[in-house]
């Protein structure tokens, strides 16, 4: 299969903060105890994808990914790390390495993408309908859309839900209307003349835009070259292709209630009743060929079933479902063998007296804990010195921290280094690397990290 693949991994994600950093970038942050690029890797590797570009922000992120991808990769796949500048946007970052996609079709694939959806199912469905753009469309998380996930900490609470609105043709096939990030109060609002030419459109709101997208390269280069100021692969280069596919449609026949400037409004209700039964706009002259035969583009979709896994990290609660989910439901995708209490526990990890260690925990090598700990759905990482008297619920801890006794942790992340001193309690916190959490302290909601210079 003629495809050349770019992943594209991101830098320091301010989104993140302060779970990355510049000793751990985006892509080498943990998802039960793996980098989350290890995922999106597995997962090309398993549809014999192997010629692999990632593309990193920042010259030092560059580095660290790809130090660690030469090193977990070799001789498995032909991954090439090239750096871009930063905050330049995934459209941005695609523009940057342009002239070195050569292959008729690139399949895009951002590098904090967990699922089990196979790469080369989307593929084969690009190339099967001759498309300028395949997206994977995947059901929307029981937490909510990965773009729509709180940035954690204090700032959680009081964000409007937000959606991604999607218009299908009958087949589900054709992609014939998008818009993401949509307010809820909003109404939806169609293109008329769309509407008219296809016959039927299917809106539903219930699907996810799963940033895996297959591209004609030709397409993708033009549109890159021609659209200089656009930055973003979601919000501008895919829309602008969904816009342009019907743009010498015929228009005829009588259609939906529309506004003054042409466009159908499709209302909303406080239930979203009417995405969520996937109602149907349906004017009378139906051209059941118009896809599959004109327009100047053809965007199609690949919606994967409800039953497989499709989440994105682009944030800190996203960050703690995705390891939740690893080391519960979706523990197939984290490729460990769980032991008979459905968890793991590294032969080399040390349990003091009366240590409980919980159904979908996880605890890495090297690690100890004292005696009277109390550890449930949580992931604990390697060489991790925990004191006695120590309970961790639904909480993500890095790589060699240390907790002294009697402390508290629940629904927090702990990052590389911390030190919890003694009786130190933790709600709903992230901690940067390094940082001290002082004996007998209290935080809820908070995100603490060192002061250091800027990166």
């Amino acid at each position: 299969m003629d495809f050349q693949v770019v992943v594209l991994a991101g830098g320091t994600s301010e989104k993140l903060s302060p779970l990355v950093s510049k000793d751990v970038p985006k892509a080498l942050l943990p998802v039960a105890n793996r980098p989350v690029l290890s995922y999106v890797l597995d997962l090309l590797e398993a549809s014999d994808l192997k010629d692999i570009i990632v593309v990193v922000e920042g010259q030092e992120a560059a580095r660290l990914v790809g130090a660690w991808a030469s090193s977990a990769y070799l001789d498995r796949l032909l991954v090439e790390v090239v750096a871009v500048p930063e905050d330049i946007g995934t459209a941005g970052a695609l523009r940057a390495i342009s002239r070195r996609l050569a292959a008729n079709d690139v399949l895009v694939i951002s590098g904090d993408l967990v699922t089990d959806v196979l790469p080369g199912a989307v593929a084969a469905t690009h190339r099967r309908n001759g498309a300028a753009v395949t997206a994977l469309l995947c059901s929307v998380p029981v937490s909510g859309p990965s773009d729509a996930a709180s940035s954690g900490g204090k700032d959680k609470a009081k964000k409007p839900a937000r959606l991604n609105i999607v218009g299908l043709d009958i087949t589900r096939q054709f992609l014939l209307h998008i818009v993401s990030g949509t307010d809820v109060e909003k109404d939806v609002r169609v293109n008329k003349k769309k509407v008219r030419a296809v016959g039927e459109m299917e809106i539903r709101s219930d699907l996810m835009d799963a940033h895996l997208y297959a591209f004609k390269r030709t397409t993708l280069q033009d549109i890159l070259e021609e659209k200089e100021a656009y930055r973003s692969i979601r919000l501008e280069v895919l829309p602008y292709l969904v816009r342009s596919q019907l743009r010498s449609s015929p228009s005829s026949g009588e259609g939906t209630t529309v506004d003054e400037i042409g466009n159908a409004a499709v209302p909303f209700n406080s239930h979203l009743q009417y995405l969520s039964q996937h109602r149907i706009l349906a004017p009378s002259a139906f051209k059941k060929d118009l896809l599959s035969t004109g327009g100047t583009y053809r965007c199609c979709v690949y919606i994967a079933s409800k039953s497989k896994y499709c989440h994105r990290l682009n944030s800190i609660q996203a960050y703690c479902d995705i390891n939740r989910d690893v080391v519960g439901d979706a523990s197939h995708l984290s490729s460990y063998s769980f032991s008979a209490q459905n968890n793991i526990i590294h032969p080399s990890s040390v349990l003091g007296s009366k240590t409980t260690i919980g159904p979908q925990c996880m605890l890495a090598e090297g690690s100890q804990l004292g005696d009277k700990c109390s550890v449930k759905r949580s992931v604990i990482g390697r060489h991790c010195r925990i004191g006695s008297n120590v309970k961790i619920v639904n909480s993500v801890v890095m790589n060699h921290v240390v907790i002294e006794d009697g402390c508290h942790i629940q629904g927090s992340v702990v990052c590389n280094n911390v030190q919890l001193q003694e009786r130190a309690i933790l709600k709903d916190c992230q901690v940067g690397a390094g940082y001290i959490v002082t004996a007998g302290s209290e935080h809820k909601a908070d995100s603490l990290s060192k002061k250091v210079e800027r990166f």
